[in-house]
């Protein structure tokens, strides 16, 4: 029987953080759980597809946009099941027990995992708790904490929206109830929250998301994000 999962990374001149991530998913190879691992670049100027290729990751290119580059690898994809990772967010050890019994106990349902940062100090624990306390009340987790989905579900609700911006919140408004949080955490960069202010950047966060939510176009939310 071939390995269920297909992994998929969306990346954007990654190679300082790629290491990282394929080092975290190693233990998914030892338990026979990943049939491949897929790097959906956008376009990168830096070593991303080097580092990709010295590991044996597959590479697909195309346009920049989180939307589409998983998209592309979901399309490229072989699995039965779908995870989606970005490059900065590595599963804490254990991840692949936590995803088997997923795969077991829930077949027919996606899940995201628990959020937790590199960094100390009470801004990254109450960052981190309140994008927890959303994701088990209202099923909205964020593309950070990554995306465990069985390809026939993704398939059924129409797949990554090729926006520029969002597409995780599309992502899991289709969902609704179909996405559960699991108890295994996945740890993320922290460094545009160190830079810019914990409270300034989860305020930015939540105005974009508002703005989502009332109507305005992703292709608007993205320049005045990237302007910011």
């Amino acid at each position: 029987m071939r390995a269920p999962l297909s992994i998929i990374l969306p990346t954007l001149d990654a190679a300082p953080v790629l290491p990282g991530a394929f080092a975290a998913l190693m233990e998914g190879l030892a338990a026979g759980l990943i049939r491949e691992v897929i790097v959906s670049d956008g376009g990168s100027r830096d070593a991303t597809a080097e580092v990709a290729r010295a590991v044996g990751a597959r590479l697909i290119t195309g346009a920049p946009g989180r939307g589409g580059q998983l998209r592309r690898g979901a399309q490229a994809a072989e699995g039965d099941w779908l995870l989606f990772l970005h490059a900065d967010s590595w599963p804490a050890p254990g991840w692949a027990a936590a995803v088997a019994a997923h795969m077991r106990r829930a077949p027919d349902r996606a899940a995201a995992f628990r959020l937790s940062f590199r960094a100390r100090g009470a801004g990254a624990r109450l960052t981190a708790g309140w994008a927890n306390m959303r994701s088990r009340l209202f099923h909205l987790p964020y593309g950070d904490q990554g995306l465990l989905i069985p390809r026939v579900l993704y398939a059924r609700i129409g797949g990554f929206a090729d926006i520029p911006l969002m597409e995780d919140v599309a992502m899991a408004r289709a969902l609704g109830r179909r996405l559960c949080l699991l108890d295994h955490p996945v740890s993320t960069d922290a460094s545009r929250y160190l830079a810019q202010g914990w409270m300034r950047r989860g305020a930015r966060n939540w105005l974009t998301l508002a703005r989502y939510l009332a109507g305005t176009d992703p292709a608007k939310l993205v320049r005045h994000y990237q302007r910011k």
